[in-house]
């Protein structure tokens, strides 16, 4: 006989399943390609009652983010720590880790699956959602070392999310893109990236003359 009841601690325990198995699934197969029957059969529970849970596809993909969102803070804390690494190393290694984030378990959407999510986000969603985006890329400065002023959050945000968008785009979404090119392009976008952000750090602690 099925069992009707849960304790609160029970359901807590089902939700982070949940979120956990979303976050596995959305890496590897992409937001478009995951649907909540996958998860909540993989949890082992009913369509039902995932639902009293996340009442919509999208309550549960925001959900998600915030549960990653630390995760990728500790990736990056992770890979500043490691004493094999130089500064520059370990932020280039944290910027490859996202644009090929399958490999490490983070999922990431197209500028499709943005799209797509946006508008279907009340007004009061998409503003927590961009406050929280401001407070990852925020703490993502911070573990590099650099003062993470609103202006930089900004520019730090949209320079990430371009090369992500970009190395996931080709050739899929940007068939007029040179896909024998993708890699290298990411390369030197990242290295761009690094490179402002190496600036900022000095700007932030200038050597002595």
């Amino acid at each position: 006989m099925p069992k009707v009841a849960y304790s609160e601690e029970e359901r807590r325990k089902i939700r982070i399943a949940l979120l956990e198995k979303g976050m596995e699934q959305m890496a590897k197969h992409g937001i478009r390609h995951t649907t909540m029957e996958q998860i909540y059969k993989a949890v082992g529970i009913s369509r039902t009652f995932f639902y009293s849970f996340f009442p919509s596809k999208e309550d549960f993909v925001l959900e998600m983010f915030y549960l990653q969102q630390p995760k990728i803070i500790e990736h990056a804390k992770w890979l500043m720590g490691d004493p094999n690494l130089t500064w520059r190393e370990a932020v280039e290694r944290f910027f490859y880790s996202c644009c090929y984030s399958e490999e490490n378990g983070f999922a990431v959407m197209t500028a499709e699956e943005q799209r797509q999510l946006f508008f279907k986000l009340s007004e009061e969603n998409r503003h927590i959602f961009q406050q929280r985006q401001i407070w990852l890329f925020s703490r993502i400065l911070e573990t590099f070392g650099i003062r993470p002023d609103i202006k930089r959050v900004q520019l730090l945000t949209n320079l990430s999310l371009s090369v992500i968008l970009l190395c996931r785009a080709v050739p899929k979404s940007l068939p007029f893109f040179v896909p024998e090119a993708a890699k290298e392009t990411v390369d030197i976008q990242i290295r761009g990236l690094v490179d402002y952000l190496d600036s900022l750090l000095e700007e932030d602690f200038p050597l002595p003359e």
